[in-house]
């Protein structure tokens, strides 16, 4: 091994990057044979992360920590079924309205696109608008048809995976009881400096970033919601829970914002631009205020980076790999880090030792 000290590092990283290629292939193929345990397991994970915070809030009110993962998890379960008989219903059927009243919407549009197109022409400025309504027709027609089609069978699979979100619950669950031994078992494997800082790593990238993401989740769209239904925005409660959701991911919120802006501003112009204007105030009030409370600046990652580590992970891993993309980038990031600082200080030992 000690060629590898003396060879120059262009020729040690040229042999081993075919050697770190073909390990994360054969890893990618062995997830994707063991898709469904490994999603089961991930999901568990992350809600297991989610709800561990208001369990140890109940453990500091002297509640043994049985009895709090059993109250935590029943109430998240009796929450569900709440929503699932009052709110599902109606964001079933405005988004089943939104899909009628949609080609209405591009109509109007399309109106107004000819009149400012006429206006230009009146004065002859050289613009042509026309090719942007067409090309915005065909692409939310065949976009429609597909949407439409795949609810029924979206609908079907949720009733096929039962098992699966049983099965992910109960994981949940004894993540919950035995999670913290689970975690040391795997730690016990790597050296004592190391191991100590990889498990604070690890709560750090991972258990906050997803306690943070699902506050800012809940608040984005309990505000936003409450400002589409004060300013009478159509089918307000599905867009608000739509940013919401999309809050989860990485640059979400501002993307659904633009979007479902331009689709109300379709249909109303003056209407859009306000829900244009006030959700990206609720936004960013949300980013400045509260976020960098909730986060901070743990990922240490570049914007560039995060792009890339969110295109990564929503083509290995689809939605969830979206979800995971940006802790597990920083969280290899911080491993790195420590690499060099060890690798470091072992140079500085070896400088100090030597006669």
């Amino acid at each position: 091994m000690n060629w590898i000290k003396t060879a120059p590092r262009w020729l040690v990283w040229g042999l081993a990057f075919p050697i770190l290629v073909l390990n994360g292939w054969l890893m990618l193929l062995v997830m994707d044979y063991f898709r469904s345990p490994v999603t089961i397991f991930i999901s568990a994970t992350i809600l297991s992360f989610i709800l561990d915070y208001p369990v140890r809030w109940l453990q500091r009110r002297r509640v043994p920590r049985l009895q709090a993962v059993f109250w935590v998890v029943l109430l998240v379960l009796s929450i569900v079924f709440i929503l699932a008989i009052t709110i599902v219903p109606i964001v079933i059927e405005q988004l089943d309205e939104l899909i009628n009243r949609l080609p209405s919407w591009l109509e109007t549009g399309s109106q107004r696109l000819e009149a400012m197109q006429s206006w230009a022409i009146a004065r002859r400025l050289p613009v042509d608008l026309s090719w942007v309504m067409l090309r915005l027709q065909d692409e939310l027609s065949n976009q429609l048809q597909v949407f439409s089609s795949r609810i029924l069978t979206f609908g079907l699979g949720l009733l096929g995976s039962a098992f699966e979100l049983t099965l992910t619950m109960v994981v949940t669950f004894y993540l919950l009881l035995y999670g913290d031994r689970f975690w040391q078992g795997w730690f016990q494997w790597l050296p004592p400096p190391f191991n100590v800082r990889l498990r604070r790593s690890l709560r750090l990238h991972f258990h906050n970033y997803f306690i943070g993401q699902a506050t800012l989740a809940s608040l984005m769209a309990i505000f936003i919601t409450v400002a589409f239904l004060v300013l009478q925005v159509p089918f307000g409660l599905l867009f608000g829970l739509a940013i919401g959701v999309m809050t989860l991911l990485p640059f979400g919120a501002v993307f659904s914002i633009w979007i479902i802006s331009f689709l109300i501003g379709l249909n109303s112009l003056w209407l859009g631009v306000k829900v244009l204007f006030v959700a990206l105030l609720i936004d960013q009030s949300i980013e400045s205020g509260i976020a960098p409370r909730l986060l901070g600046r743990f990922t240490g990652l570049n914007p560039v980076w995060v792009l890339i580590a969110l295109l990564l992970g929503v083509r290995i891993g689809g939605l969830l790999g979206l979800l995971i993309a940006v802790p597990t980038a920083s969280f290899i990031k911080s491993i790195i880090d420590m690499l060099k600082i060890s690798a470091s200080e072992s140079t500085v030992e070896d400088i100090e030792l030597a006669p």
